[in-house]
């Protein structure tokens, strides 16, 4: 007579897929609770955890497995000094715009208003009044402080290869902010460096054969910042998908 069996596997809700739905709420938790991070701590991340971030991020897909990102990473030093010249500049030349590529001329109908739902959100956490200028301007100068943090990640893509490039270093873009919220760090992909995109590539010696998408400053996230503390809503999904059968 053979033994009895026994397992730990628990039996199916119903109406659940046969598939095993961990991995899938996994990413699911990172994809929710990630966060645009603007205030970190001052301590550095460690040379392993950055590594395994771009490990990570490596994996990302990209049309013939081109893979046209390059990323420049910075620490120490070079954080600080990329980060006085960057504010310096951007207060010198606030009217300046050099991006490689062209930036929205405007946002219309619900782009407008999730742009400003969003705004007013961030001005709300940090105690700016609606009409406060200076106070706006601070805020939006805090982009060139990378926000206090110890990192930045320039991220940059082939010319050549046009959008293309560019929606696959996107893919890139989120890869390396979910691996980082995975890790315990904050990131935030920040359009307003790729804002210099001409002081960003003499800074940095960035070729004409690469364009500068953005960046991302990342560290360890300041949790008792109030401007840590909002988050934003996601359109339902009857809002953007429609369905053919």
């Amino acid at each position: 007579m053979e033994p009895p069996v026994t397992t730990t596997e628990q039996p199916r809700e119903p109406g659940r897929p046969d598939e095993s739905t961990e991995q899938a709420d996994v990413l699911e938790r990172l994809l929710t609770e990630r966060w645009s991070c603007r205030a970190f701590q001052s301590r550095e991340v460690p040379r392993a955890v950055i590594e395994r971030v771009l490990l990570i991020a490596q994996h990302s897909p990209s049309w013939c497995n081109t893979q046209p990102w390059s990323v420049i990473v910075t620490s120490g030093e070079e954080t600080k000094r990329f980060r006085a010249a960057l504010r310096t500049y951007a207060e010198t030349h606030p009217a300046e715009s050099t991006p490689d590529f062209p930036m929205p001329e405007r946002y219309e109908g619900v782009y407008r208003e999730r742009r400003r739902e969003c705004g007013w959100q961030l001005y709300e956490a940090v105690g700016i009044e609606r009409g406060d200028r200076a106070g706006s301007r601070a805020q939006t100068l805090k982009n060139f402080d990378l926000f206090g943090a110890p990192h930045a990640a320039i991220i940059t893509t082939d010319a050549d290869q046009s959008v293309y490039a560019a929606v696959d270093t996107g893919l890139y873009v989120l890869a390396f902010v979910l691996a980082a919220q995975s890790l315990g760090l904050g990131a935030i992909p920040q359009a307003a460096l790729a804002h210099h995109g001409r002081f960003v590539h003499e800074h940095f010696a960035i070729p004409a054969d690469r364009n500068v998408l953005l960046g991302i400053s990342f560290g360890y996230p300041d949790d008792a910042h109030p401007v840590n503390g909002f988050r934003t809503r996601r359109a339902d999904i009857a809002d953007v998908v429609q369905w053919r059968s």
